[in-house]
C-alpha cells in the first residue's frame, strides 16, 4: 500500500487568504443592503491565481476586470485590489473615477513597493528579480520613481553589462526561488555591481519551497496541486521535479 504524505504547509499563504476573505467580506456587506443600494463588486485581475476560487466568486456576482480600459469604463462600484498589488497609477485612476477602493494587496508585496519607491526616489539603481510579465512585478515596478529593471532569471543576470562598481539595490518577487535568487545576487557581484540585496521572498514561500524540496527528495512521486497560471505553483513544481523526476 503506497504511503501518501501531505505537506504541512499546503494551502493558501497569509496574503492570498487575506485577499480572498476580503472579497467575501465586501460581498457580505453589500448583500445586507437593500437591493437597490447594492453596488457592483469587481477585482482588478483575478483576486488570486486559482481558477476554482475565481469561479466561485464570479458565481456570486464578482466581476474580474482585466485592463486599464475596463477600469476607465467604470461609473461606480467597488474595486478590490488583488493580493499581487498594482502600480501606483491604478490608485490614481480609480480615485479619479470615484470608485471605492478596497486594498487587498499582500502586506509583503506592499513592503517591496515601498522599498522600490524609496530607493529609486533617492536615485539608487534597483533590480527586481522576478518575471516582468507577472502582475506582482508589474505592480512593484509601477511604484518606482527612477531607475528600475527586472531580472527574470540567471541567464538575464549573466547578460547584464559590467557594473563597474555601480551600487544597486536588489529585491525579489515574493514567490521567487530562493536558491536562484542567491545565485543571481552572486552573479551581480561578480559582474562588478556593488550589491545591497534585500531578501523579500515571503517566509511562507520559503517554508513551502523548503518543505516541498525535502518531501520530493524522499518520495517516489509528487503531485503539486495549484492554479496552472500561479507563480507559486510553477516554482513548487520546478523545485519538486529537480528532486523527484516523477512530479506532476
Amino acid at each position: 500500500m503506497p504511503t501518501i504524505e501531505l505537506a504541512k504547509t499546503a494551502g493558501f499563504c497569509f496574503g492570498v487568504q487575506r485577499a480572498v476573505d476580503t472579497v467575501y467580506t465586501v460581498l457580505e456587506q453589500e448583500q445586507k443592503k437593500p437591493t437597490e443600494e447594492q453596488r457592483s463588486i469587481y477585482t482588478y485581475g483575478p483576486i488570486v491565481h486559482n481558477e476554482s476560487v475565481v469561479g466561485n466568486l464570479q458565481k456570486l456576482g464578482v466581476r474580474v476586470l482585466e485592463t486599464e480600459e475596463d477600469l476607465r469604463k467604470l461609473t461606480g462600484g467597488i474595486v478590490v485590489i488583488r493580493a499581487h498589488g498594482v502600480p501606483a497609477s491604478i490608485y490614481t485612476l480609480l480615485q479619479e473615477k470615484g470608485v471605492e477602493i478596497v486594498d487587498a494587496s499582500c502586506p509583503f508585496v506592499q513592503k517591496i513597493q515601498r522599498l522600490v519607491h524609496d530607493h529609486t526616489s533617492k536615485g539608487e539603481k534597483t533590480f527586481v528579480v522576478g518575471n516582468p510579465e507577472h502582475p506582482e512585478i508589474i505592480g512593484i515596478m509601477g511604484w518606482a520613481d527612477g531607475d528600475v529593471s527586472a531580472i527574470p532569471n540567471i541567464d538575464a543576470a549573466n547578460a547584464l553589462p559590467d557594473g563597474n562598481g555601480t551600487p544597486v539595490i536588489v529585491v525579489a518577487q515574493t514567490t521567487y526561488n530562493i536558491d536562484k535568487f542567491k545565485v543571481i545576487v552572486d552573479i551581480l557581484g561578480q559582474r562588478g555591481y556593488y550589491v545591497n540585496a534585500i531578501n523579500t521572498i515571503c517566509n511562507a514561500t520559503f517554508e513551502r519551497q523548503t518543505e516541498a524540496k525535502a518531501l520530493a527528495k524522499r518520495s517516489d512521486a509528487m503531485i503539486v496541486v495549484g492554479g496552472s497560471n500561479s507563480s507559486n505553483t510553477k516554482k513548487l513544481f520546478e523545485i519538486c521535479r529537480e528532486q523527484c523526476p516523477n512530479t506532476q
